[in-house]
């Protein structure tokens, strides 16, 4: 664990007020869900609540089916993180970050299509080639909570445009899997 430096008291109603800096580096947004940890040391911790985490071992099954079923190159993510991926090097998108621009697409509620010219980067520090090529949002009780994304290979001429099965394929696995998360 890493010490910041920074001192805030608890006031009257057992609030704590998060520095900006530190909410902003951490991406926490105004509404998202903190999970508090203890320890016996006295340690209070504060860890972003992923609702779609929850369904990891699950999100990985699905991403895996879609890729030996369709032959899909296929990433989940939650709001912050790529949760499951199938056909690409699990060691270059596992866990890592997603990108400002996969963050305002989810935030846009926004179903995105190569075809339209929206081909862009899922995780901003990818050494591999992957560029997005089908974008669907996973929302659950009116909140998006993550995102199933097609991935194409950068290195491979041409990049196709996506065909209406992998859309379809993509838009009904992200519904999927906002229905088990309401249930």
């Amino acid at each position: 664990m890493k010490a910041t430096g920074i001192v805030r008291r608890i006031d009257d109603l057992g609030r704590v007020v998060i520095p900006k800096e530190i909410r902003r580096t951490m991406r926490i947004r105004e509404g998202d869900p903190l999970e508090i940890y203890t320890d016996r040391e006295g340690e209070v911790i504060f860890k972003k609540y992923s609702l779609i985490g929850e369904l990891t071992e699950f999100a990985a099954q699905y991403a895996d089916t879609l890729h030996k079923t369709a032959g899909l190159c296929v990433a989940i993510c939650d709001r912050d993180t790529v949760i499951a991926c199938a056909g690409v090097p699990k060691k270059d998108f596992l866990e890592k970050r997603v990108s400002e621009r996969s963050e305002e697409a989810m935030e846009a509620r926004a179903f995105l299509s190569m075809e339209r010219g929206h081909d862009f980067e899922l995780i901003s520090d990818s050494r591999a080639p992957y560029f997005v090529s089908t974008f669907a949002p996973i929302i659950a009780a009116g909140d998006v909570i993550g995102a199933v994304v097609s991935l194409k290979n950068g290195s491979e001429e041409p990049i196709e445009t996506p065909k209406e099965v992998e859309q379809s394929l993509i838009r009904t696995a992200a519904s999927f899997l906002g229905r088990q998360l309401e249930e």
